[in-house]
């Protein structure tokens, strides 16, 4: 079979890509090994959505009589929340497999594999091996969770995120190892459903590509709703002979025991990029990630990656607009787009952690500013002076915004509390417009609403603030 475009897995990177060649015009096939959607859709950032619904509402419904309101005997249904996740991750696999048919792509199922410039070699469930052939490819494998070698992965006592999401009972108690957007999720869904839970982080504080700021917040935030948190410390190894697992955990005042059910390994991912060809076909790899340029060009003429596969951030809407930009460069370089696609600029991505507080940021944190260079204006802006946060019983947490102090440019944003995730996409176009405060300040906010924090904080970076 000979295609003009294929594309290797089908996540949030790889099926935008597909969609974007077949608008384009290609001939386009799509090659997934197990489910279309990918890990994205099946197993991250979907399902782990719905798993922390279920956990708000839940505690929303414990906490009712806050809100005028009385439920009684209230109780959750652990299977039930587990069932509700899987069948929204089910639907939007399948709104993935209509997007298919209707943009004319062909999915071809197994594992793909890379044998040269315009050839993916195929082989399926059955063992059944066929060869592809196409004038572009595109690679879109990701990315799975990374074992460290002092608590190897056995899906039972020592799980990663996909057992996390899928375990038949839930455990009295909890560890969580690693403090980024996997494990403070499951930390808050599981201690929101009743789990003891510790959180051991390596680095000296929780989320730590976060602002500082951020980070203290929510440290404090997570030790008010229950949960353990050792920063600076290392499990350095478990024992799972007994009926529930203990991890030998090294902090800065000496090692300590830790025990419970189970051990969430959430200490980062590592790319799926072993046996897919990348060697015989001679295409460049550093520091575990495959090397690309600004379209997402490998060394290899003819041949893209794109994703957690890739330099940039591990993020589904990162993934999508370099499957977009990777399609678009094809169009260009065949004539069928009269300019190349705008590169992504990685210091212009929102990242969004959708624990409660949420946590969602954007540019440079206060430290990397001033590393950086910048002589700095600095604004926060906290929910307790908020109405609609007020009104909503969530006034946790602030907004932080950075600027330039000599041009107003708009350095940087950081969010925690409620509802802040569906803010920062404000932060992300003002800064693609090269915005500064003036514009910020004089474009009007809806009141009450939590958005209002933005030009809030803006306002008390240059004094101005109003409502603090």
């Amino acid at each position: 079979m000979a295609y003009d475009v294929i594309v290797l897995g089908s996540g949030p990177g790889g099926y935008p890509a597909a969609i974007r060649a077949s608008q384009l015009g290609f001939k386009t096939a799509i090659i997934e090994k197990e489910s279309l959607g990918g890990i994205c859709l099946n197993w991250g950032c979907i399902p782990t959505k719905a798993l922390l619904k279920s956990a708000q509402v839940y505690e929303s419904m414990k906490h009712s009589k806050d809100y005028g309101l009385e439920a009684s005997d209230v109780k959750q249904n652990f299977e039930a929340v587990i069932k509700r996740s899987r069948g929204v991750a089910d639907k939007m696999s399948k709104g993935v497999t209509f997007l298919m048919k209707k943009n004319k792509i062909d999915v071809i199922m197994g594992f793909g594999k890379v044998k040269g410039k315009g050839q993916v070699e195929v082989t399926g469930a059955d063992g059944k091996v066929q060869v592809v052939d196409g004038k572009y490819i595109v690679i879109a494998t990701g990315a799975r969770s990374r074992q460290l070698p002092s608590m190897p992965i056995d899906g039972k006592k020592v799980i990663g995120y996909r057992e996390a999401m899928v375990l038949p009972q839930q455990p009295k108690s909890m560890i969580v190892v690693g403090s980024g957007a996997i494990g403070v999720e499951f930390a808050y869904f599981y201690n929101s459903m009743g789990t003891k839970v510790t959180i051991v982080e390596f680095l000296p504080r929780i989320v730590p590509v976060e602002d500082e700021d951020i980070s203290k917040e929510l440290e404090k935030q997570y030790k008010k709703q229950g949960i353990e948190i050792y920063t600076s410390a290392e499990v350095t190894g478990v024992d799972t002979s007994g009926a529930g697992v203990k991890a030998k955990v090294k902090t800065a005042s000496g090692e300590i025991t830790l025990e419970a059910d189970i051990i969430l390994s959430a200490a980062g991912i590592v790319a799926n990029i072993e046996n897919i060809g990348l060697e015989q076909a001679g295409i460049k790899v550093e520091k575990g990630k495959i090397v690309v340029d600004k379209y997402q060009q490998t060394n290899v003429n003819g041949i893209y990656a794109i994703g957690d596969c890739t330099p940039g951030q591990a993020l589904a809407h990162v993934a999508s607009k370099e499957g977009i930009n990777a399609a678009e460069h094809m169009a260009f370089i065949e004539k069928k787009l009269a300019h190349a696609p705008d590169p992504l600029d990685y210091n212009n991505i929102p990242g969004c952690t959708y624990c409660t507080p949420e946590v969602a940021s954007i540019g440079y944190t206060e430290k990397a500013a001033k590393d950086a260079g910048y002589e700095i204006k600095v604004g926060k802006f906290p929910f307790m002076a908020s109405g609609k946060a007020s009104a909503a019983g969530a006034t946790e947490g602030f907004v932080k915004v950075i600027f330039d102090a000599k041009y107003g440019e708009f350095l940087g944003a950081h969010m925690i509390g409620y509802n802040v995730t569906e803010n920062i996409a404000e932060v992300s176009v003002a800064r693609k417009l090269e915005t500064t405060y003036h514009e910020i300040l004089n474009a009007s906010h809806p009141h009450p609403t939590i958005s209002e924090g933005i030009k809030e904080a803006t306002a008390a970076a240059y004094g101005e603030a109003i409502d603090i």
